[in-house]
């Protein structure tokens, strides 16, 4: 096990379910406050501090509320929330990555938020954030923070290469032979992830499925070349080679911020490490662009981010302090702070102000939103890139071939949506 052995990950578990609220277990007295539990899934380190802040701020406002903030580690949270709301135990109020939304809203664990207090702003959220949280018809999350993925790269050397930002894959590959020619660095290092792989699967007009055919589509005409597309820029001048490692993704980053690298495909949630690297001291040098387009000549990105969700199985009191919460923590003012805090995108357009624009992350980030992609309305959606992990490794690394691993992930996301046909 990662980072500890398994009697620290006992003990943590442990801690976190003695704080989850559950309603009646919160230890609330009849005529004191009441007290909800928020568990935050944001970086302990970087992002964490504002929510803090945030918190004392709101319970100073509301004298009648009291938040536990809880932080739970974002690669444990949907387990453990799913385990916690099926036992009646369940934080009351959960910053949950938007895949997580209507799989968990399928499930009955969030309270629809259509006409509370949560979202009695509404229009001023980004239309296609709402719709993504949205599950048959009803709003599940309050849109907390957004991302996507763009190419991020390093001004100073593609200007000492002499060349752009890339606009296609095929642009991509002569840049980085170039950068190398003239700088000595690899212009390019891709990752294995399926996540990071998707764009060139939007750059093709492909997905892993089909929701309205109802049809997995992962090993379509469209699908193998896109893949095929995102395995040829392992191999190449200025192309760095796959790495398969467990690190893989800490080397890409560190290889980037320090200058060893001049471009990766990467979100915003990176934005304060990439300052905090000697290559962007100084923060002008950090360049955005959309991903390249692939042979359709659209290019296109997933869509990320945070909602803030209630949860269904607290009472009416706890129920109502949450709505209060989520629309404190969702405000233009709570948006604005955590922009310029975290180097985070806010979700609604007035957060947006002169001054969360001046950082040259933000600004750049959201000048790529418009190849943002929502995901569908599919509860499973984000479960299929864990098999898509397992193959493209595979296939990055040599031990099988595209097909190969294309074929054995269509298998595994067979299981997942038994229903559909292949």
């Amino acid at each position: 096990m990662r980072r500890g052995i398994a009697a620290t990950a006992l003990v943590a578990s442990l801690a976190l379910a003695a704080t989850a609220c559950g309603g009646s277990d919160s230890g609330d007295k009849a005529d004191g406050p009441v007290t909800i539990t928020w568990w935050d899934t944001s970086n302990a380190t970087n992002e964490a501090p504002t929510y803090k802040a945030l918190v004392k701020e709101f319970e100073a406002a509301n004298k009648n509320i009291k938040v536990k903030y809880v932080n739970v580690p974002f690669d444990q949270a949907q387990n453990k929330f799913d385990t916690a709301a099926g036992s009646k135990g369940a934080p009351d109020v959960l910053r949950s990555e938007v895949g997580w939304t209507p799989a968990f809203a399928k499930k009955g664990f969030f309270l629809p938020l259509d006409g509370t207090d949560a979202l009695a702003e509404q229009d001023k959220f980004k239309p296609n954030l709402i719709k993504q949280a949205q599950y048959e018809g009803k709003t599940y999350g309050a849109p907390f923070t957004t991302d996507t993925l763009a190419l991020v790269y390093n001004k100073a050397l593609f200007e000492k290469a002499g060349v752009e930002a890339p606009k296609t894959w095929d642009d991509l590959k002569k840049a980085a032979a170039t950068i190398k020619d003239k700088t000595g660095v690899d212009g390019y290092w891709g990752s294995t992830q399926s996540y990071y792989a998707h764009s060139f699967l939007y750059g093709e007009g492909a997905d892993t499925v089909d929701v309205d055919a109802k049809k997995i589509t992962v090993t379509s005409p469209a699908a193998k070349k896109a893949y095929g597309t995102w395995l040829s820029l392992f191999k190449g001048k200025g192309l760095h080679k796959a790495d398969t490692t467990a690190d893989a993704y800490a080397h890409i980053q560190e290889a980037f911020v320090s200058g060893k690298v001049a471009s990766i495909v990467q979100g915003p949630w990176e934005i304060t490490n990439f300052y905090k690297g000697s290559a962007f001291k100084d923060k002008a040098n950090l360049g955005i662009a959309t991903v390249p387009a692939g042979s359709s000549g659209k290019a296109g990105a997933p869509t990320g981010g945070h909602n803030l969700s209630v949860y269904a199985g607290s009472d009416k009191a706890h129920q109502e302090a949450s709505l209060k919460f989520v629309k404190f923590m969702t405000s233009a003012k709570a948006q604005e702070t955590i922009a310029l805090k975290n180097n985070t995108l806010p979700t609604r357009d007035d957060a947006y102000t002169g001054q969360v624009k001046a950082d040259p992350g933000i600004a750049g980030y959201q000048g790529v939103l418009a190849a943002a992609q929502p995901r569908p309305e599919l509860p499973e959606y984000s479960s299929l890139w864990t098999p898509l992990d397992d193959e493209l490794l595979a296939i990055a690394g040599g031990k099988k071939s595209l097909d190969q691993g294309l074929k054995s992930a269509e298998t595994s996301i067979a299981k997942l949506l038994p229903d559909y046909s292949k």
